[in-house]
């Protein structure tokens, strides 16, 4: 399987499909880049090149102690894109994902990133504050990180309801994505995961929206109940300058499996265009 090692000694694992310009992905809390594999199988059948990594912790990239912080997410984003060359890039990042590429271009810039895509996506700050009041309380967040120490493979199964919005009433529950969901989340390591708790609820991304300078496609469901959308996508979309914003009504955290066809055609359509 393929690794890079980083400048901290980190082998950090990564799919490389297709070829043409590149198309990097990164996936959500606390799955891995398998979350993304519909999307690599469209993307690079439509002559992309498609790149999708565990994050240090995730997955099948080395369970670091030090180091789950979004700097250092950030830092082995670009150091992977550098290993491989990667320019004219297109970032895309679901969740937490969403978190790591802003912060990747608010830290590093925007030398090798042409488009950004940001899904579900937990910019520019989750946690409610006063001058955040549309955010989450921190109990929401103490919860997740108390779900995940006691009972981190129930949590999982139990996350993974409204994640995919199985929750709902008339909502037809696929075993097989909530398995998926379970499988790559009990792939990662419990104290990088815990530690990313922190990254996606209380790191403010603004400063890094406000950075970038590349077009921006803005895609969440008005029915996410991990990330809702007041709190991030319609502040974001109204930080980043001229940041297209892409509602699916009724649609919940997990877009890309659930509404996994329309999300890749538009997905398709804005690498396509700009």
């Amino acid at each position: 399987m393929p690794f890079i090692t980083t400048s901290d000694q980190t082998r950090i694992f990564y799919k490389d499909w297709g070829q043409g310009r590149p198309i990097i992905f990164s996936h959500g809390w606390p799955l891995s880049a398998d979350a993304w594999d519909p999307q690599l199988h469209a993307i690079a059948s439509r002559g992309f090149r498609v790149i999708a990594h565990d994050r240090r912790s995730h997955g099948r990239s080395d369970q670091t102690w030090e180091g789950n912080h979004m700097d250092r997410y950030a830092d082995d984003l670009a150091e992977l894109m550098a290993a491989l060359d990667l320019r004219d890039a297109t970032l895309v990042g679901h969740s937490t994902g969403g978190g790591e590429v802003a912060h990747t271009i608010g830290r590093h810039g925007s030398g090798r990133v042409a488009q950004l895509v940001l899904v579900g996506a937990v910019p520019p700050l989750m946690l409610k504050t006063s001058a955040n009041p549309d955010g989450l309380p921190i109990d929401v967040f103490d919860g997740i990180r108390k779900g995940t120490f006691d009972n981190r493979s129930q949590f999982y199964r139990d996350l993974s309801l409204p994640f995919y919005g199985y929750n709902r009433p008339g909502a037809v529950i696929s075993e097989g994505v909530c398995d998926s969901f379970w499988l790559q989340g009990m792939m990662g390591g419990l104290k990088g995961q815990l530690d990313c708790i922190r990254e996606f609820s209380e790191v403010d991304y603004t400063e890094d929206l406000r950075r970038i300078d590349v077009p921006t496609l803005i895609i969440h469901g008005d029915d996410d109940q991990i990330v809702p959308i007041g709190a991030s996508a319609l502040k974001s979309a109204q930080i980043v300058a001229g940041a297209r914003l892409n509602i699916y009504a009724g649609g919940d955290h997990g877009l890309p499996t659930t509404h996994q066809d329309r999300f890749n055609a538009d997905l398709l359509a804005f690498i396509a265009k700009d």
